[in-house]
């Protein structure tokens, strides 16, 4: 009797002391596994992204512009698309995406990928599962690229390639890294506040957006606007440039489950059925307005849809995208053909009228659509009034971040390069006087 007890003892103390040791130290958690399939999507949506800016946008902004601009028009986007990528490189995945940080801004102890291999790994959304942390770097990568390069829209045809490149420098620091980090981090102030966003109608859309507005309007208007005729010089190159976009955004979309699975299908079709929507729609608002249905019409709402359905790709049933993108199409038709003439701005190619104003439309209503009454994926609990007081509040601070953040970056721009061209190289075209080429010999 008194051995069995001394045994019992000696198994009881063993038992406390394994209790008391750190979690880590009685069994190492099980690596997340890297599923070679997931990490294929990734690398394949990653270079879908990539095609969406160079040339999906390239062509697209190219044709909308007049023939003397096409080239710079090219040569900014791509540009600064190449400048972003080497700056997240160096400090803007770290400031998104790097361990500790608060609210606005993650940490710095991944500046220049420090501590960074091909064996670490970057959580999805499903418990366990990883894919490679560079792969998910070169994702987010060229998502800084395209928002960026999606700015330049409201002011082509007058601004310095100089001050272009100034500026994109300083507005991906103080505005899309903290706003990125914002949204898609878990330390980020909208992410802890419940925001939905699942692929960039902040981040991207309503930062690009409002930035654009502020720009233009601190630039100016371009020498002959409105009264001189400024219509686009090829919309084939724009209609090829809609395509290249319509299609690469699968990966913006799709990709942003970070897995192949069902999450992405669902954000798969929505890219579909809501641009098909708002493409449609927007021809239908020129005929009840007493125009044509028009080419230009239609790739603006093919745009108008993919903007709006990119934060309710995977927060929406297939139904509510469609009713989203073509109420996004048709608000955006008014924002472009009544308000800008009615206010005056000169946003050249519309940046702010489809891509800010779109954007507001998919973030606030992805509140509604999320709703599982509505096809969404929310849980039967879901509290629409709650969840669409969060996004108009998410919305609300990203256009202040993004138009104060602006102002800065413009006014740094102009003190170390100055921002427009000469009076002589825009009326030239800024093909020849700031690159010393044409895009058309005859």
């Amino acid at each position: 009797m008194n051995k069995t007890l001394k045994y019992v003892g000696i198994a009881g103390l063993g038992a406390a002391l394994f209790a008391s040791l750190p979690a880590w130290a009685q069994a190492a958690a099980p690596a997340p596994t890297v599923n070679k399939g997931d990490t294929a999507w990734m690398m394949t949506s990653t270079l879908l992204v990539l095609m969406m800016i160079v040339p999906g946008l390239a062509l697209f902004y190219g044709g909308l512009t007049r023939a003397k601009n096409m080239l710079s028009t090219m040569t900014q986007i791509g540009a600064v698309a190449c400048f972003a990528m080497l700056i997240w490189v160096m400090y803007g995945y770290t400031m998104a995406f790097g361990d500790g940080g608060n609210d606005f801004i993650s940490g710095f102890g991944k500046a220049f990928l420090a501590g960074i291999t091909p064996d670490s790994t970057a959580a999805t959304f499903t418990a366990g599962v990883a894919i490679p942390e560079y792969v998910f770097i070169c994702f987010q990568m060229t998502f800084a690229a395209i928002t960026v390069a999606l700015v330049l829209g409201s002011v082509v045809e007058r601004m310095k390639f100089s001050a272009v490149m100034v500026f994109a420098a300083v507005w991906l620091t103080i505005v899309y890294f903290p706003v990125a980090h914002m949204v898609w981090a878990s330390g980020g102030l909208f992410f802890k506040m419940g925001a939905l966003d699942f692929a960039g109608g902040t981040v991207v859309h309503i930062n690009a957006g409002v930035s654009a507005l502020v720009a233009a309007l601190i630039l100016g208007k371009r020498i002959g606007y409105p009264t001189e005729r400024m219509a686009p010089h090829s919309l084939t190159m724009t209609g090829i440039g809609t395509g290249l976009l319509w299609v690469g955004w699968f990966g913006f979309n799709a990709g942003s489950a970070l897995e192949a699975n069902g999450s992405a299908g669902l954000a798969m079709i929505n890219t579909f059925v809501a641009t098909a929507s708002a493409g449609l729609f927007w021809m239908l608002v020129e005929r009840a307005n007493g125009h044509k249905g028009s080419a230009l019409g239609f790739c603006s709402g093919i745009v108008a849809g993919l903007v709006a359905v990119t934060p309710a790709a995977g927060n929406s049933g297939p139904f509510g995208a469609i009713i989203l993108g073509g109420v996004a199409s048709v608000v955006c038709y008014y924002a472009v053909s009544f308000l800008k003439p009615k206010l005056g701005y000169d946003d050249a190619l519309d940046a702010f009228g489809v891509h800010g104003i779109g954007g507001m439309i998919g973030a606030i209503g992805t509140g509604i659509v999320y709703a599982p009454w509505l096809g969404g994926p929310g849980k039967p609990d879901f509290d629409m009034g709650h969840q669409v007081i969060v996004q108009i509040e998410a919305v609300g601070t990203t256009i202040v971040w993004a138009a104060v953040g602006t102002v800065i970056a413009i006014y740094v721009a102009k003190l170390l390069t100055g921002l427009r061209v000469s009076p002589e190289v825009e009326l030239e075209g800024l093909d020849i006087g700031e690159h010393g080429e044409r895009a058309y010999n005859s």
